[in-house]
């Protein structure tokens, strides 16, 4: 399988023609044969079982999964962030890590509120 590279803005659609062409592309991908190199062999069954084994153990080292919380957003905020594409929440919190951790930007917000 061979590797198409497209380039799009953030939300961003691509166009009908754009859309046929990217198909297109992936039929022809399709065709070619994965290429392997020194650095990349194929995997064999027995490395794929002990990569297996390593991501369930990876996994039982991760921090937990951050609390889900519910937050009243104007829809036009909302609509701004989903306009980012996928991941829009992870960006949110993101945000919201940034204002936590600089306390002048929370002062001078708070201040507006009254």
């Amino acid at each position: 399988m061979g590797t198409i590279v497209s380039t799009m803005r953030v939300g961003q659609k691509p166009t009908k023609e754009e859309l046929k062409q990217i198909r297109a592309e992936i039929k022809e991908a399709r065709k070619m044969p994965a290429v392997y190199d020194p650095d990349c062999p194929p995997s064999t069954p027995e490395a794929l079982a002990e990569f297996a084994a390593m991501a369930r153990e990876t996994r039982k080292t991760r921090r937990s999964p951050s609390p889900v919380v519910a937050l009243r957003v104007k829809p036009e905020v909302l609509s701004k962030y989903k306009n980012l594409g996928k991941g829009y929440t992870s960006i949110m919190a993101d945000v919201l890590d940034y204002v936590a951790e600089n306390p002048e930007i929370l002062y001078k917000i708070s201040k507006t509120d009254e």
